[in-house]
């Protein structure tokens, strides 16, 4: 096993970093700060992150496959171009709800983009429950509901073999499968196959390696985790000098490094002169495991 090292890359201190993903094209990690409404991509040769401020809290970031980028924005998914700075809304949901927004999504290997929703928070991780729903944007530019009575939408994934959705819905603690059909996107047979310990605290963002295995952000838990979703056995654990890590994307050249970011909401200035990279991106290097490459949205 090879020595695993942990830098902070970019220390601009989101209120709630979230949605890493690897922008080939670019050779940039994209990101958002939820709070701080912004979607930003950090450059590993200049090692600086340009931002593009927005009127709402953005979730989540996918690439696109005609180029720039897809975004989830209050209750709406949108287009974002990046030179122009403009964005331009698709569609909206949950219209019959006022105090509910996106949180985390993910494009699938047919270029649909996944993403759900939650009750805006109260203070971090306290909300009202079941407000959210789990929902496509086909690439037709079509909405499908999967379902709803959702604490807080979160991570998610595909397995290698693309027959498995992976999905997180926070406060249950709990990693759950679902069988996946890769024509329709339907997801059917929920299971639970990996509940968190005490210390692990709240399963947030999450990817899978080449390996079939996933990584899982502990928010308030200070760490990833790495699972057997076969077995649901934690495998590794990787800790990081800051509590409230977020989300996990693999990137770099040949995606052999770990992109963490992290969240300073809900910290006060005692909790913060402890942990001055709270709110950073973080690159783990040194895993021995590669990732997955993000798909793009294909509408």
């Amino acid at each position: 096993m090879s020595s695993v090292s942990i830098e902070c890359v970019a220390s601009e201190g989101c209120r709630i970093g979230e949605s890493p993903v690897w922008d080939e094209r670019e050779g940039a990690l994209l990101y958002v700060d939820i709070t701080g409404r912004k979607v930003c991509r950090w450059s590993p040769v200049t090692r600086q992150a340009q931002a593009i401020a927005l009127d709402a809290p953005v979730s989540s970031v996918a690439l696109r496959k005609s180029g720039d980028y897809v975004i989830t924005l209050g209750t709406r998914f949108a287009v974002l171009k990046w030179k122009e700075e403009l964005v331009t809304t698709i569609t909206q949901v949950d219209k019959d709800k006022a105090n509910t927004r996106f949180n985390d999504g993910k494009v699938d290997p047919a270029g649909r983009y996944f993403a759900g929703t939650m009750a805006e928070e109260i203070r971090p991780a306290v909300l009202e429950r079941r407000q959210g729903s789990l929902y496509t944007l086909f690439p037709d530019l079509s909405v499908v509901k999967h379902f709803d009575q959702v604490d807080i939408s979160n991570g998610l994934d595909w397995s290698l073999d693309h027959r498995t959705f992976f999905y997180i819905d926070s406060l249950s603690y709990s990693v759950d499968a679902f069988d996946y059909d890769l024509q329709t996107g339907k997801i059917g047979n929920r299971r639970s196959i990996y509940k968190l310990e005490k210390e692990e605290s709240i399963p947030d963002g999450m990817c899978i390696d080449t390996e079939g295995k996933l990584w899982v952000a502990c928010y308030d838990g200070g760490r990833v985790i790495r699972l057997d979703p076969e077995t649901g056995k934690r495998l590794q654990t990787v800790k990081l000098p800051v509590d409230k890590t977020t989300s996990c994307c693999f990137g770099g050249k040949d995606y052999s490094e770990m992109f963490v970011t992290s969240a300073s909401d809900g910290m006060d200035k005692e909790w913060l002169s402890r942990q001055p990279q709270a709110g950073g991106i973080f690159k783990i290097t040194g895993l021995g495991v590669k990732g997955v490459p993000p798909y793009p949205f294909a509408g």
